[in-house]
């Protein structure tokens, strides 16, 4: 297997060969055994052997390419034909030029012998031995120009070019590979009083982990103890550490900086975040781009047709019209040179792949590059609010105490009256009341269903409620035209203050929907179960273009299927939390699951998933998908141009040997240079 085929394979790339190829691309043949299928239980050091491979690979181009340039040196200046003299001089040249060739083509001559026993001869490897050897096979026409010079050039740049591909596809491996890196090595465990390293595919659910600062997190887990900052930029892209604290969870893959924790096991290896995330983004070269499939076809129809119409370049025109041999032979031998197709065949893939790569270093993680075509092409995003365009916990957002009252006494006592309740907009009030209740003070707790709460804190009965709680105890209050949860308090029968809960907006939410219509996003829409009111005044504030309130998750899908048929031109991109909403994200031309570290609903169930929650990670998404594909048309109507300009010249006469190497392999090093800009996002 070729190398650049090779590191490929390793990183799970789209293939890079037309069909009909036999691992066009070839830095050498591999010497080991282990063959293809090797999983890295041979004992062979892979990494090592590839790395000596490529440095002899490149070290014997470079050589030959030295070679070559001394003898260029020595035929301008007259040195061969002086030491050999006039006669022989020709026959010189074609013996000193055939060193450097044979050097560094030697490997592409034999992989175009075997493929062609194979019956594979048509490609690329088959293109190069053709066109080099008749170039200097034309020494033996007596009325042509000599051509060894250019036949040792073709195969050199050739290989030169080669050399190019396979440092852009290590580039991009690397590019992978930081998401490669998160595998944990080891997991420590407590036996006879010692921590010992295992392996962490063998521990189970339950069983108590330690892990060390600067140690990755193998599994993921509950903080058992300890306290520590947690570097999620791995998975998440976000540089800013996390606390963990007792009681939270805590995501394989991840490093703990500062403290040492002890933690409990809730999902085995096979299902833990990082190994979902790996086989994600291993299986995402499986799924191809209808543009990758274009080339794969194209490239199997191209490379015989052009094979052919060298041939009747080379043969037809001397039986019919007549004329030199070698001319229409050299002619035949440049149309070979310049119709080689490893500029698409490598570009395309690579771009691709790049894009792909790029992403994951921002936390977005695209399962395949027919994801990453359509998320390019949508023009309608709809975003569920809860959890995706808000925080999804409810918390305290207005104070609003009755006069003559401070607040910190407002809080205070409706913490006191909440204290006792597990419901969510209890806890809220009692989480932003920052310091501990009293409860030793709190008696004669009551919970009065649909209503509200009634405790007796020392000699003071209060009440927290909504207006119904207010009403049936005659006791006035004045109600807020502020969206969110209303809860009135009452001190005594006297109304002391109203504390609004509610849904609180992310951050960059805004920012997301503004960053989407920069990037061509046409229309925005947030759908909802909340109250209309509530779900008009959170559009509003975000300046989303439609909104759809009071809907159940059958309602849901609903939307989305009547929103794919009013945009029948474009895509619609479902964005929801992943865990509640996964029915919608199948049913969107591209789900996008948010905030999905350690959800394996929003794993399965998305075809591209942000690894944290902020929902500018969508535009960014969007901007990453069009950028890769500004990439590939470019490269593909870069590559075609050129070469069907040069292809045409050749059959004229017009275009030499040089042209078709800067056709050939100065157009793939071009393609190949744009490709890696998809790399950086």
């Amino acid at each position: 297997m070729c190398e650049v085929c090779e590191s490929l394979k390793a990183s799970q790339t789209p293939p890079i060969q037309a069909a009909g190829e036999d691992h066009a691309h070839h830095p050498a043949d591999h010497a080991d055994g282990c063959g293809s299928g090797c999983g890295g239980g041979c004992g062979h050091d892979h990494g090592n052997e590839d790395a000596a491979k490529l440095k002899h690979w490149r070290n014997r181009v470079l050589f030959a390419l030295l070679l070559f340039a001394a003898i260029i040196v020595c035929e301008a200046t007259g040195l061969i034909e002086q030491l050999a003299g006039p006669s022989n001089a020709l026959y010189v040249e074609f013996a000193l030029f055939l060193i450097p060739y044979l050097i560094a083509g030697y490997d592409v001559l034999g992989r175009a012998w075997k493929n062609l026993l194979k019956g594979h001869g048509l490609d690329e490897n088959f293109l190069m031995a053709i066109a080099t050897l008749g170039a200097f096979a034309l020494v033996f026409f007596p009325d042509s120009e000599p051509h060894m010079a250019e036949g040792a050039a073709v195969m050199l740049f050739y290989q030169v070019g080669e050399l190019f591909q396979s440092y852009a596809v290590g580039k991009s491996r690397r590019s992978i590979a930081a998401m490669m890196d998160i595998v944990p090595e080891f997991a420590n465990v407590q036996r006879e009083g010692q921590l010992v390293q295992v392996d962490p595919t063998t521990l189970e659910v339950g069983a108590e982990i330690v892990i060390k600062p600067g140690e990755r997190i193998p599994l993921d887990g509950i903080v058992l103890s300890g306290e520590s900052q947690v570097d999620t930029s791995a998975l998440t892209g976000e540089s800013v550490p996390r606390q963990a604290r007792v009681g939270e969870e805590v995501i394989s893959g991840c490093v703990n900086l500062t403290g040492t924790l002890a933690v409990r096991v809730t999902k085995p290896y096979a299902n833990s975040t990082v190994n979902r995330i790996l086989e994600l983004v291993e299986n995402a070269a499986d799924k191809k781009a209808q543009t990758e499939n274009f080339i794969t076809r194209f490239a199997r129809y191209y490379t015989p047709v052009v094979v052919g119409l060298a041939v009747m370049i080379a043969l037809v025109p001397p039986l019919i019209v007549g004329g030199a041999w070698s001319d229409w032979i050299l002619r035949g031998l440049t149309f070979l040179v310049v119709s080689c197709p490893c500029a698409l065949v490598i570009s395309v893939p690579l771009s691709f792949f790049g894009g792909i790569g790029g992403a994951s270093r921002l936390g977005i993680l695209i399962k395949g590059s027919n994801y990453l075509e359509a998320l390019s092409q949508v023009d309608t995003v709809v975003f569920d609010k809860t959890g995706t365009l808000t925080s999804g916990t409810f918390e305290v957002t207005h104070l609003l105490p009755a006069s003559g009252i401070s607040q910190d006494q407002l809080l205070e006592w409706a913490a006191a009256a909440e204290s006792l309740s597990n419901h969510p907009i209890a806890t809220s009030i009692t989480r932003a009341f920052t310091k501990p209740v009293a409860l030793e003070r709190i008696s004669q707790g009551q919970d009065l269903s649909g209503r509200g709460v009634q405790v007796q804190l020392d000699d003071d009965v209060i009440l927290a409620g909504n207006g119904r709680l207010m009403d049936e105890n005659g006791i006035s209050y004045a109600p807020t035209d502020l969206i969110g949860t209303q809860v009135h308090v009452a001190v005594n029968g006297r109304f002391v203050g109203t504390i609004v809960i509610g849904d609180v907006i992310k951050p960059d939410a805004a920012e997301a929907i503004s960053a989407l219509d920069r990037v061509g996003v046409k229309r925005t829409v947030m759908l909802t179960g909340d109250q209309a009111a509530a779900a008009k005044a959170v559009a509003a504030n975000l300046g989303v273009s439609e909104v759809c309130s009071e809907l159940l998750p059958q309602d849901k899908v609903a939307e989305v299927e009547r929103l794919l048929e009013e945009d029948a031109n474009g895509k619609v991109a479902f964005v929801g939390d992943g865990i509640n909403d996964a029915p919608v994200l199948m049913r969107a031309d591209v789900g996008i699951a948010m905030g999905a570290m350690g959800s394996d609903a929003a794993i399965e169930a998305a075809d591209i998933v942000l690894m944290d929650d902020r929902p500018t990670q969508v535009a960014r998404a969007v901007r990453v998908s069009k950028k890769t594909m500004r990439i590939v048309w470019q490269n593909i109507v870069f590559a075609l141009g050129v070469k069907f300009a040069v292809l045409i010249f050749a059959a004229l006469g017009i275009a030499n040997m040089w042209m078709a190497v800067f056709a050939d392999v100065g157009v793939a090093v071009i393609a190949i240079l744009n490709a890696m800009r998809a790399m950086r996002p």
